[in-house]
Parts: structure tokens; C-alpha cells; sequence
């Protein structure tokens, strides 16, 4: 700390010596630059709300919110990435199928986190938003112009994926791009660019967090009244405002959390999903929506399943007669939302059993449904001979509703809903 008598030298007398350090520290402070050569803002603002800017918009606010930013985006990208391997898995990939509750739990993990960002983010613009209308200055060149563009680039990246990705929990998509693939693509993006900004801002950081959120800060008292050293910023203090940022952000987390934790739907006020729906379980898809009503009805229907080299046909009576199975196995759907139901069925390796001999290989089902790009999924072999995965006929104790995939439907343990694939035509080991 400088010694009083520097200080007041420094206000009352403003040597060439003070002139140059002061915006020099009103930088690192991350208050409002102010050129006291001339006397005028740095900042293209309104000298009247130059001069009104609230003393808790700092570095020390802006470094809180941004490691929580940080280490949110991060879990979203993980979770992210788990959901996209699983839907569109590589060679080198195995997903387990136990526990049957991992998807449920990092699938709801994906959206609530992502909705909890929404004020910590707004808190972070908020926080450094008059650095945005800095002048351009020749003396910092191009390091401030690729600063910014770093910057824009962040901010954009991640209120695309925000934006988007609350769209998508809504089923809502006002764009003509394909939003699994664009989401994907678009996280590496916002991770690489959180990275940079963090190594670029490491150390302006580090500086903050050595310090009490609501330490006194010399520069922003003397931009208050450079007469007096004892007055300091009115206003609300950094403290609060974090305080209220984390408190916003629990509360967006808790108004969506219900849709995969049963016991906070009382709370969650904006879950898309209540969990409520035909024999208690949410659809996605209706039948009508699938174009598969008249098929999936029709008296002649049968499941054809194709297995060691050999093909059966199985009416809906002809599985009812096989020895039945229940399995407790949740759907969870990449959405978000999650409920737990109570199936009943053939387990999917004794049907393959009546057909002919399986060989290990995944296996391929495909729905009476043609109109969708869900009408056919891919099972690996770890799922395949679970105990858990049923051709379902039945949930709740009630034959399946037409919505959730009558007259049959695949069921299997730890599975996105996407691809739990409904109304199905055929079962086939591929080779």
C-alpha cells in the first residue's frame, strides 16, 4: 500500500510520474480508464453514465463469474460429449449399461447446468460490459483488437449454445440446421475459446482472487472524490452482486431440475417436461406425428427378427406367449427430462434364442416409422444380452399406448430415448 503522503501528492499535485500510472491501474482494477491528461473517458459512453457506473462492475466480480462460468461450460462439454458418443458412437467407444441410471443422471445434469448459466453469464456481461465501448488506442495496437475478437467470439459461441440448447428442450427449432450435429461442433468452439480467454486473462485473474471480493480499491475511491480518501463507491457492493448471481443461478437450476429429478417437479415451474403423460411416462412423438397409427394397428402386423442366418415373424400374440419379463428402467431423453417405468416383455436374447443362434454381433432395429431420422437404431452386444433389455408389450401394467410404441418397442438399459426405438418393424444381427 502507498504511504498517505504519496497519495495525496498524487491527487493534489498530478506530477507526470501519477498521469501515467493511473490508467495504467484503472486497467488492471478493471475500473472505467479515465485519460487524465485531458480529462475525458475512455470509454464511447455518455459522460453522464460514464460517470454512474456501479463500482461492483471490477475484476474481482468479473473473475468470480467467470471461473463459475468456466467450470460450467466444462461440465457441459463433458456431458455433451457423452450424450453425442453415444448417439453417434466411433469404434473405440463402449457405453455401459449399467448403472441404468448414468444417461438419466448426465443428460439432466447437461440441461440444468446449462440453464443455471443463464444468469451467471448475464452477472459476467454485466460486470465488464463498459470495456466493450473503450476507445481504440494505438499506443495497445493489435494485442486489444485480437483481445476483442477473442472476446466476441466467446460471447457469441456461448449464447448460440445457451439459446440453442434451451430451444431444443422445447422442441423448438426456428432454423434450418440439423441441431444435434451444429451443437456439437459448436462446443469445441466454446471450449477453445474459454481456454484462451483464461490463459489470456490468467493472470489478471490470479490477481483478483489473492484479494477480498470487496477490498478497498484506491482508484475507484479517488474516481469518486479524488479529494477525499476516505469516501468510497455508493452503490451495491461486489459482494452482493455475487451473492445474487449464485442465487439465480440455483434458482434457474431448480425451475427445470423437476423434469429428471422427480421429487423437485413441485418447484420446477419452466421444466418443459412434468413428467406427467400416457400411463405416466412423457412422449416425444406422438404415433400421429410418426405416421404410424393405420401399421402399427393393423391386424396383420408382425415383427420380423433375423438371427444366425435365419428369419422369423412374431404377431403380437406370438410374443405375448413367450416367457414374460419386467424390468424398472427409466427413459431419459436428450432434452433433459427423465421418468421411470415399469415395462414388461420378452427379454430381447431369448427372442433372438427362438430364431437361431446369436453370434455377438450389435443388432439393428428398425421402426414402422419412415418420416423421422430416429426410425432405426443400433444396439451393442453389452446390451443385446442384458437381462434388462425387453421388447416391451407392456408399462405400468397397461399394454403399450399407441404414443409410447404399441404393439412393441425396445427397452434397454442406460439408452438415450432417441433411441429406444418404438413401433418396431424388424430385428436384425448384423454381421
Amino acid at each position: 500500500m502507498q504511504p498517505v503522503e504519496h497519495t495525496e501528492t498524487a491527487d493534489a499535485v498530478p506530477d507526470q510520474t501519477a498521469v501515467s500510472d493511473q490508467p495504467a491501474a484503472l486497467e488492471q482494477n478493471g475500473e472505467p480508464a479515465r485519460d487524465e491528461r485531458s480529462g475525458q473517458s475512455e470509454l464511447l459512453l455518455p459522460g453522464a453514465l460514464s460517470q454512474r457506473l456501479s463500482p461492483a462492475r471490477s475484476t474481482a466480480v468479473a473473475a468470480r463469474a467467470g471461473i463459475a462460468l468456466g467450470a460450467g461450460i466444462t461440465i457441459l462439454f463433458v456431458t455433451g460429449l457423452i450424450s453425442h458418443l453415444i448417439q453417434h458412437p466411433p469404434d473405440w467407444f463402449r457405453w455401459p449399461a449399467h448403472p441404468v441410471w448414468l444417461y438419466r443422471v448426465t443428460q439432466g445434469t447437461h440441461v440444468t447446468v446449462g440453464v443455471m448459466m443463464i444468469p451467471l453469464l448475464l452477472v459476467k456481461l454485466w460486470s465488464v460490459y463498459p470495456r466493450f465501448f473503450r476507445k481504440p488506442s494505438l499506443r495497445r495496437g493489435l494485442p486489444e483488437v485480437v483481445e476483442r475478437l477473442s472476446v466476441a467470439v466467446l460471447i457469441g459461441v456461448v449464447l448460440f449454445q445457451i439459446v440453442t440448447g434451451l430451444f431444443n428442450t422445447a422442441q423448438y427449432y426456428p432454423w434450418k440446421f440439423f441441431f444435434t450435429t451444429t451443437h456439437h461442433a459448436t462446443a469445441y468452439v466454446a471450449l477453445g475459446a474459454v481456454v484462451v480467454h483464461l490463459a489470456v486473462k490468467l493472470p489478471i485473474v490470479r490477481q483478483a482472487l489473492s484479494k477480498p471480493v470487496d477490498a478497498p480499491d484506491s482508484v475507484a475511491r479517488a474516481a469518486a472524490d479524488p479529494d477525499d480518501e476516505h469516501t468510497e463507491p455508493q452503490g451495491v457492493s461486489r459482494r452482493a452482486v455475487l451473492i445474487a448471481a449464485g442465487l439465480g443461478a440455483v434458482v434457474a437450476g431448480m425451475a427445470v431440475a423437476g423434469q429428471s429429478i422427480p421429487f423437485l417437479r413441485w418447484v420446477s415451474l419452466l421444466a418443459p417436461r412434468s413428467g406427467q403423460g400416457p400411463q405416466s411416462v412423457p412422449i416425444n412423438r406422438t404415433a400421429a406425428a410418426a405416421a404410424v397409427t393405420e401399421s402399427a394397428r393393423s391386424p396383420q402386423y408382425t415383427l420380423t427378427v433375423k438371427v444366425g442366418g435365419r428369419e422369423r415373424g412374431f404377431s403380437r400374440a406370438d410374443l405375448e406367449a413367450l416367457p414374460q419379463r419386467d424390468s424398472a428402467l427409466p427413459i431419459a431423453c436428450v432434452e433433459g427430462w427423465s421418468a421411470q417405468g415399469h415395462w414388461s416383455g420378452v427379454r430381447l436374447r431369448d427372442l433372438l434364442a427362438q430364431v437361431g443362434e446369436y453370434r455377438g454381433g450389435d443388432v439393428r432395429f428398425v421402426s414402422l416409422e419412415t418420416t423421422g431420422i430416429y426410425g432405426s437404431s443400433v444396439l451393442p452386444r453389452n446390451f443385446v444380452v442384458d437381462a434388462a433389455t425387453l421388447i416391451a408389450l407392456r408399462l405400468n401394467g397397461e399394454d403399450l399406448a399407441l404414443d409410447h410404441g404399441y404393439p412393441c418397442r425396445l427397452i434397454a438399459p442406460d439408452r438415450p430415448g432417441v433411441l429406444q426405438t418404438k413401433w418396431l418393424e424388424s430385428i436384425e444381427e448384423l454381421p
